[in-house]
């Protein structure tokens, strides 16, 4: 048995992926993006963008039931084959750990030995920004827009709306994503975690080429070095995708295989979760701290109305952002937000102590700081907070 990339097309502002996966099934996913007329575009080098996000959406269909072996459309190298088993083993890692499997379970794409590159020039310039409405994304369009460059901000969703912050900057551009969810629901298989950012990254990078841009740029700091566990030699990573790695990773492969002088990066890849919080409560705060949000829960499970943006004030999400903005936020703004002392509330002691490394429980699967920018967090949190139900 293998999982089967089909192939991919595009035309007209629609790119289509199709994949063969379980009992025959064809996933068919699409996405949409803005297209310029002004603008003129190798498409060999649309051509190899697509490719990268053929490879890297396909993890969405391959985890229905995954196998060692997959068959592609056309020879791909060593170097190719090593990135694409990176994204395949770290990226599915938790999905790997939540379904009782090991590294020898997951893909392994093999290549041959000739090193192919694809060294044209791009000719564009501008970034195409990346925004959610989370406080590193925000943080992100202000450093480029206070750096005078050329942008456009951009969101990609696979839901029907979108948050109406997007809206607030100029021109932005919608990316949307029609997920195969019918076909998915219908050979059920396994479920999990996939590497999102990496997608997002490859759907904007094909976004940012129909523009005429040469930079993707992402609000990705220092994150996910502190892995949640581990099978074997694979360690276990939410935020894999948002590694140091991963992001190398993926900088090289654009610039080795799309174009050399295409570029995916952050502004803010030096900068811990603490940092980028104490950036945003001084930079950012009096823009956008009644509209941001970074809570998944409230506003992106399927078919979520997320125009406005909100907090549950029950996820580990909500949690480590309270955590993170109490050093440099007053209690009395974050009170607006969740309504209550969220260091007070008894149904949350759990959740506190997986991110604060309490008792043992499990480091929660989502993206969080890390256990010891947590901790200083707390042990600096300003006047009018309260205090956890146990010693840390």
């Amino acid at each position: 048995m293998a999982f089967e990339f089909l192939d991919y097309k595009y035309a007209e502002g629609v790119a289509e992926f199709r994949y063969l996966g379980k009992d025959n099934t064809i996933f068919v996913e699409t996405a949409e993006f803005e297209t310029s007329e002004s603008v003129q575009y190798d498409e060999k080098i649309l051509d190899a963008a697509l490719f990268l996000a053929f490879v890297v959406i396909g993890t969405s269909y391959y985890k229905a039931e995954p196998t060692v072996n997959v068959k592609m459309p056309t020879r791909i190298d060593e170097k190719q084959a090593e990135f694409f088993n990176k994204i395949y083993q770290e990226g599915l890692s938790q999905f790997a750990f939540e379904n009782n499997l090991t590294r020898a379970d997951l893909a392994h794409f093999v290549g041959d030995e000739e090193s192919k590159k694809n060294l044209n020039i791009s000719g564009g310039k501008g970034s195409l920004v990346l925004v959610s409405g989370g406080k590193d994304s925000l943080l992100t369009v202000e450093k480029t827009r206070l750096s005078g460059e050329k942008y456009r901000v951009a969101y990609i969703t696979a839901q029907k709306t979108y948050p109406e912050i997007i809206d607030e900057f100029e021109s932005p551009v919608i990316i949307r994503r029609k997920i195969d969810k019918e076909n998915l629901k219908k050979v059920g298989g396994m479920n999990g975690h996939v590497p999102v950012t990496l997608i997002n990254e490859a759907l904007a990078l094909v976004q940012a080429i129909l523009l005429g841009l040469d930079r993707v740029e992402v609000g990705v700091g220092r994150e996910g070095v502190e892995p949640h566990a581990k099978i074997g030699d694979l360690f276990v990573n939410h935020q894999w995708a948002k590694t140091e790695e991963a992001q190398k990773l993926m900088s090289d492969y654009v610039r080795n295989y799309v174009a050399e002088d295409l570029t995916v990066g952050s502004s803010l890849a030096e900068m811990d979760e603490l940092t980028i919080a104490r950036e945003f409560a001084r930079d950012c705060w009096d823009k956008y701290g009644d509209k941001f949000s970074s809570c998944n829960v409230a506003n992106y499970k399927q078919d979520a109305d997320n125009r406005t943006l909100k907090w549950c004030g029950k996820c580990a999400k909500c949690v480590n952002s309270y955590l993170l903005f109490a050093p440099f936020v007053p209690y009395e703004e974050q009170k607006k937000i969740f309504g209550r002392d969220l260091f007070e509330d008894p149904e949350l002691t759990e959740t506190f102590k997986g991110l604060l490394g309490i008792d043992g429980v499990l480091k929660p699967f989502e993206c969080v700081a890390s256990t010891d920018e947590l901790r200083w967090a707390y042990d600096n949190r300003l006047p009018g907070y309260g205090k956890l139900p146990f010693l840390k």
